[in-house]
C-alpha cells in the first residue's frame, strides 16, 4: 500500500473526528475568510483542503512539536501587530530520544548535545534577539543526502528545524524558540563547478562569500555582493541579501541562477537550469531566495559571476549635513555615473571609525563612492561626480587608486558595526534596515537623523545610498527596560517613516523574527496569508524554521 494509500485508509477510519473538526473550522473561519462568497457551499468545499490538512496532523502519535495555521494558538505572540516583545516564546517538549539515536546513525560524530555549543547557535552573535529555548541537538552534515534524511526524520517526528550558516544575520533567524535541531551546514563548503567560459559556479551552501571570490580570484573572476564579513551563501540566499555593490549588480535576487532545495519532506528539488534565462514553470528559486528557511534547506547555489574590474577609483568626501550628502548620491544616480557604491556615513559614525581603527578622519556626514570600468572611464567618473560634489557643499573631496589604499578605506566601510561596539563596548545593537525609492531617501534620513540626534542613546547613520537602503545602528543595553523601550520606538520611527515614503521595513536583513510586526502594514494581510498557504503546502508540520518571517497573528 502507498504512503498516500495508507494515509488516506487512516483518515477514513477516523471520520467522526474529521468532520468535528470540519464543522469547527468552518464556524470559526467561514464568516471571516468568505464573507464575500454567496453561498455557504462555496466556502465548505473551500475550507475542505484545510480540514483535510489538520486532520491528517492529528492522526500523528506522541507528536514533538505541534503544527498550526495560527501561530498565536500556541500561545507564540511575538512578532505579531503591536509586538514589542524581544524575547521569544515558543512551546517545547522532550527531544525524542530514537530521533536522536537515528541522527546519530546518520551523522556519526558530526553531532553534538553539549549545552555551550547548543546555547552558542541558539544565541546570533551580532543580535540583541535571543529565545527562551535552544536547540535540543546540534548536526553538522556533511552532504545533501545527509541533509535530507536528517529533514525528512524531523519531519516524521514532528520536530522542529532551524538552519544555521554564517550566524551573521541580525532580526533573530538562527533563534531556535521550539528548541528542536539545528541544522549547521558549515561542513558543507565545496566550490563543486566552475564554468569559466559561462562565468558561473556551483557551490554548497556553507562556503562565505569571500572564501569564494579568494578562490575565484586567480580566474579573473569574482561574486559580486558583499555582505558582512563571515556571512555563508547559503545564508545570503535564504535572507535575501545585498551589500554595497548591489546598486551596481544587483541583490542576491538577481545573482542566483539555480538552487537545490531540501523540502520538509526530505525531497530534493532542482529550482532551475542553469541558463542564464529561462521561461520553465514557476520561478522556484526565486521563491525560496529570502524564504529564511521557512519552506526548505538550500543545499546547493548556482552564481552568477562578474569580470573583476580592468581599473577602480575609490573617492570620499565630506558633507554639513547628512541630506547633503544624500542628495549628491541621488544626483549621481540621475546623472547616469555607473557607480558601483555609494556609501553614507554620518559624523557618529565616522566617530567611532576613529576611535575603532586610530583614524583621524573629519567627523562630519562622509560618503565614499567606487568607479570601476577602464583606467580613463573610472577617472572621468570621478570628475563628473567631484563636479556634482562641488554643486552641493562637499568638500575635501579625495580619492584613491592605490590597491592597498583602496583596501584600506573600504575596510573601514565593512567594519562599521564593530567600530560602533569598540565605541561602546557593554552595549548591544538595534539596526534599522529600511529602503526607499532614492528620491525620498534624503527627505528619510533628515528626518530619521532630528529624532537620533535627540535621543539619550549613541546611533549612528550607514547607508547604500545608491539604492535607498538606510542603516542605523543604535546602541542600547537590553537589560534595561527604558533604553530597550527608546531603542525600539527610534526603530519603529524610521520602519513607519519608510512605509509612509512607499517603501520596506527591511532591504536586506530579511524579517526573521524581529521585523515580523511590520509585515502586515506593508504587504497587507492577503499577502500575508497567501505566505501562510503556501509554507502550509511545503511545510504541512511547521518543522521549518517556524516562528519566523509570517506574523503568528496571521491565520487562514
Amino acid at each position: 500500500m502507498s504512503n498516500f494509500s495508507s494515509w488516506l485508509f487512516r483518515l477514513r477510519s477516523s471520520s467522526s473526528k474529521f468532520f468535528y473538526r470540519y464543522r469547527t473550522l468552518h464556524n470559526k473561519y467561514a464568516p471571516t475568510v468568505f464573507n464575500n462568497h454567496s453561498t455557504r457551499n462555496a466556502s465548505l468545499t473551500s475550507l475542505l483542503p484545510l480540514a483535510l490538512a489538520l486532520s491528517a496532523g492529528s492522526l500523528a502519535l506522541h507528536p514533538h512539536f505541534s503544527p498550526s495555521f495560527c501561530d498565536t494558538e500556541r500561545g507564540v505572540n511575538i512578532g505579531g501587530k503591536g509586538s514589542t516583545q524581544f524575547v521569544v516564546k515558543g512551546s517545547h517538549k522532550e527531544f525524542p530520544q530514537e530521533l536522536l539515536e537515528e541522527l546519530k546513525i546518520i551523522c556519526q560524530d558530526n553531532i553534538s548535545v553539549d549545552y555551550d555549543e547548543r546555547y552558542i547557535h541558539g544565541k546570533p552573535q551580532n543580535s540583541f534577539h535571543k529565545a527562551v529555548n535552544i536547540p535540543d541537538v546540534i548536526v553538522y552534515p556533511r552532504s545533501e543526502e545527509e541533509v535530507s534524511k536528517i529533514v525528512s526524520l524531523c519531519n516524521m517526528h514532528k520536530v522542529p528545524i532551524v538552519p544555521y550558516g554564517g550566524a551573521t544575520s541580525i532580526e533573530g533567524h538562527t533563534l531556535s524558540p521550539h528548541g528542536g535541531v539545528c541544522i549547521d551546514m558549515s561542513l558543507m563548503k565545496t566550490v563543486k563547478a566552475l564554468h569559466v567560459d559561462d562565468m558561473d559556479v556551483v557551490v554548497e551552501p556553507g562556503i562565505g562569500w569571500m572564501e569564494l571570490n579568494e578562490y575565484l580570484e586567480p580566474y579573473g573572476l569574482f561574486f559580486p555582493l558583499d555582505p558582512g564579513p563571515g556571512a555563508s551563501i547559503g545564508g545570503m540566499c535564504a535572507t535575501r541579501c545585498s551589500g554595497s555593490l548591489a546598486v551596481r549588480y544587483g541583490t542576491m535576487r538577481d545573482n542566483v541562477i539555480s538552487l537545490k532545495v531540501v523540502l520538509a519532506n526530505g525531497d530534493i528539488v532542482k529550482t532551475a537550469s542553469r541558463a542564464r534565462k529561462s521561461a520553465a514553470g514557476y520561478d522556484l528559486t526565486r521563491l525560496m531566495i529570502g524564504s529564511e528557511g521557512t519552506l526548505g534547506l538550500i543545499t546547493e547555489v548556482t552564481l552568477r559571476l562578474q569580470k573583476i574590474p580592468q581599473h577602480s577609483v575609490v573617492a570620499m568626501c565630506n558633507f554639513p549635513s547628512v541630506k547633503d550628502a544624500a542628495d549628491v548620491a541621488i544626483a549621481t544616480m540621475r546623472s547616469g555615473v555607473q557607480v558601483s557604491r555609494v556609501e553614507l556615513l554620518d559624523e557618529v559614525q565616522v566617530k567611532a571609525i576613529n576611535i575603532a581603527n586610530g583614524k583621524n578622519l573629519p567627523e562630519c556626514p562622509t560618503l565614499m563612492f567606487e568607479f570601476i570600468g577602464t583606467e580613463a572611464y573610472a577617472r572621468e567618473q570621478t570628475q563628473i561626480v567631484r563636479k556634482l560634489v562641488s554643486e552641493h557643499n562637499g568638500s575635501d573631496f579625495v580619492f584613491a587608486e592605490e590597491p592597498e589604499a583602496k583596501k584600506e578605506l573600504w575596510k573601514v566601510r565593512k567594519e562599521a558595526l564593530w567600530a560602533c561596539f569598540a565605541m561602546e563596548p557593554n552595549l548591544e545593537a538595534m539596526i534599522s534596515d529600511v529602503c526607499v525609492p532614492l528620491s525620498h531617501l534624503g527627505d528619510l534620513i533628515s528626518r530619521s537623523k532630528k529624532e537620533l540626534d535627540a535621543s539619550p542613546l549613541v546611533c549612528t547613520v550607514i547607508a547604500h545610498a545608491g539604492d535607498g537602503n538606510f542603516h542605523t545602528v543604535i546602541l542600547f543595553d537590553p537589560s534595561q527596560e527604558e533604553q530597550r523601550r527608546e531603542a525600539e520606538r527610534l526603530n519603529q520611527f524610521m520602519v513607519y517613516a519608510a512605509l509612509s515614503f512607499e517603501g520596506t521595513c527591511t532591504g536586506e536583513h530579511g524579517v526573521g523574527t524581529g521585523k515580523m510586526k511590520y509585515l502586515e502594514e506593508e504587504l497587507g494581510v492577503e499577502a500575508l496569508r497567501t505566505m501562510k498557504k503556501i509554507k502550509s503546502v511545503l511545510d504541512p508540520n511547521n518543522i521549518m524554521n517556524p516562528g519566523k518571517l509570517i506574523p503568528p497573528h496571521i491565520c487562514f
